[in-house]
């Protein structure tokens, strides 16, 4: 997507090998993908490699909402519909292994209008009947489109949209955010980093201190999931199974849609370790 030249592509990718076997392969996921993609920008002086992307993505979700709005409303109950189109929305990720053609993508949005759900809609909207302060941590351009169903259900004024600090692939940024209009919903906040998930530590203060001190959050995505599974927070994360790995760690097959509440044990502990690379 930088260049055409391909002895700077090849030298560019013999360059991000030596610095990923350099490595803590301890980190989560999203630790690594932040610092192979820091390196990445820094080498093609390229700010934003995704930003063409983005702006494909988010029009051509654009372009779809309106039709699998209506069809995803017409198919259940209201909380259920918006749960389900935000978690196939989670399908638009160029950082997936294998990219879905646009038949694909149809196809699966087909799907998910009656595919099983993994997870209870009911203890969800019991824990936002409950919460006085939620976080929604979005997660792709393109994406971000199929969350305004979502965030139309949260009560007004007690919810904030928090997106990406600074790009790094195709997720959200404020910028998306404005193009998608949710801000008509509510406060969106900048996480205050680049990685591709949620690593607390490199946040910004307000972020966390907004983290902190939520009653409830809602996570989409897998880079979400591998940051923040194994905090000491009430989190339910809204994903699409895109790999072995998660399937695994989530007990539920490849391809499924899944909304996992990750409850509080005690003040202390929770019921699983982070999500980590094998």
């Amino acid at each position: 997507m930088v260049t055409m030249d391909a002895d700077f592509r090849q030298e560019a990718l013999r360059q991000a090998r030596e610095v990923i076997a350099q490595l803590d392969w301890s980190l989560p996921p999203p630790a690594l993908g932040q610092r192979v993609h820091r390196f990445l920008r820094h080498l093609t002086s390229t700010a934003d490699p995704y930003a063409s992307v983005k702006q494909r993505m988010n029009r051509r979700a654009d372009e779809l909402y309106p039709t699998w709005h209506r069809r995803f409303q017409e198919a259940g109950p209201p909380l259920e519909a918006a749960v389900r189109l935000a978690i196939v929305g989670n399908l638009l990720d160029v950082g997936a292994k294998t990219q879905l053609s646009d038949d694909a993508v149809l196809a699966a949005f087909e799907d998910a209008l009656t595919a099983p759900l993994r997870g209870s809609v009911d203890e969800l909207s019991e824990a936002i009947r409950h919460a006085r302060t939620i976080l929604y941590l979005a997660d792709n351009a393109g994406e971000i489109v199929f969350d305004r169903d979502l965030l139309s259900q949260l009560p007004p004024g007690k919810f904030t949209l928090v997106v990406r600090g600074s790009p790094v692939l195709n997720d959200a940024t404020l910028a998306d955010a404005e193009w998608a209009g949710l801000g008509a919903f509510c406060d969106v906040l900048p996480n205050g980093s680049d990685a591709p998930g949620t690593i607390l530590e490199d946040c910004s203060p307000a972020f966390r201190e907004r983290f902190e001190a939520a009653d409830l959050i809602l996570a989409k995505g897998q880079g979400n999931y591998e940051s923040l599974a194994g905090t000491n927070q009430r989190v339910f994360f809204l994903l699409k199974v895109k790999c072995v790995v998660l399937a695994e760690a989530l007990h539920c097959p490849v391809g499924s849609l899944v909304l996992h509440h990750q409850r509080l044990v005690n003040a202390g502990s929770i019921q699983e370790p982070p999500a980590r690379i094998l």
